[in-house]
């Protein structure tokens, strides 16, 4: 288990904004994905786990373990702290070959555990045969592998991983996942994996921590941020969601059922917490959760199309307004020319309507 409460400032400059990384997180054994924009604190909670960074204050315990402590003036160096970590760049030396970049992090092992390991972690990633080749004469996904088996050949207790699929084709990314999820399922060690990317925070996580401007916004399982995002801000940082505003005609708490005002068009709602008719509230649906018809019907609102975005295996169809559909391609070609004779009509059911709040305030666990 790794617990971090961590707080670093970085004053304004003559050429830079200040900026405040203020968090408080657990990761169990599993994959935790730290998502969110550039700049948004990420990368530097992993430097000041890894060691490279002091915290200004706050406290990091890996398997009760103090890494850092800031009231104890405990700080351990990075070769103490027993974490492996993948940068960016991959920080290959690049005048080593693969095999001793490898024995180069190795060097804390017992000689003949040293080359055990070794050949064991050339192996496992498909590297043998590149052993004695310097990182120049690697591909973006050979080094991608070498650095994770170099992250792993002592036996660290967290792995730290540092955008590792940025600049890889989707077949090298698919290889990379099918890599780290092989580690999940191998080591019961805690994985922090950074990205930007939300389809690696589904594919990938087990938990999900969103970050924005230094601080954890929420937290949550993939899943669960897909069925509610719980604020608009977070939604936004997803993407993939429709976000609307409404107005509260009628509520029944008993049946768990709303009647709201949205886009012009009176409609079923989802159950509303902590709302009076005539109130103002926030809802989002994914596109997938719409459908698009070409009748009028309950829970159906008029629109107009605006932009087709065909897709590997869906077409997403713009009608404007916050009303973006995905919908399987077979299914819009029989649509298609119905809808552009008789006019559209985008049915919202009531179930597809989650309530979120407009303000964020740092999540708690």
């Amino acid at each position: 288990m790794l617990r971090a409460n961590i707080s670093k400032h970085f004053p304004v400059g003559p050429d830079s904004a200040g900026f405040t990384l203020n968090v408080e997180f657990e990761a169990a054994p599993g994959v935790t994905v730290l998502y969110g924009p550039s700049g948004s604190g990420k990368t530097l909670t992993l430097d000041t786990i890894a060691g490279f960074t002091a915290p200004d204050s706050g406290r990091i315990i890996l398997n009760d373990r103090i890494l850092f402590d800031s009231g104890a003036h405990v700080h351990r160096p990075p070769r103490e702290r027993q974490c492996g970590y993948v940068f960016q760049n991959y920080a290959l030396f690049p005048h080593m070959t693969l095999r001793a970049n490898l024995d180069f992090a190795a060097v804390r092992l017992p000689r003949l555990e040293r080359h055990r390991r070794i050949a064991e972690l050339l192996d496992r990633f498909r590297i043998t045969d590149l052993a004695g080749r310097y990182p120049r004469e690697l591909s973006g996904g050979q080094k991608q592998r070498g650095s994770i088996a170099r992250a792993l050949i002592a036996n660290p207790q967290a792995l730290l991983l540092d955008e590792p699929a940025n600049g890889l084709d989707a077949t090298l990314r698919a290889d990379l996942h099918s890599i780290i999820l092989e580690i999940r399922q191998s080591l019961a060690i805690p994985i922090l994996l950074v990205t930007h990317n939300p389809e690696e925070c589904f594919v990938l996580a087990d938990r999900v921590l969103i970050y924005d401007a230094g601080t954890i916004l929420h937290r949550a399982a993939p899943l669960d941020l897909l069925r509610n995002p719980g604020t608009a801000d977070v939604a936004r940082l997803l993407g993939g969601f429709n976000l609307y505003e409404a107005e509260v005609l009628t509520l029944d708490p008993g049946r768990q059922t709303s009647r709201v005002r949205l886009l012009e068009t009176e409609i079923d709602g989802p159950h509303l917490r902590g709302c009076f008719r005539g109130d103002r509230v926030a809802l989002c649906a994914r596109p997938e959760e719409l459908r698009i018809t070409t009748r009028p019907g309950a829970n159906r609102i008029r629109a107009d199309l605006g932009r087709i975005t065909e897709r590997t295996q869906s077409v997403q169809a713009d009608f404007g307004a916050g009303l973006v559909v995905d919908i399987a391609r077979n299914e819009w070609a029989s649509l298609k020319e119905t809808g552009e004779r008789d006019g559209w009509w985008i049915e919202m059911p009531a179930a597809s309507l989650r309530q979120i709040t407009r303000a964020n305030k740092p999540a708690t666990t």
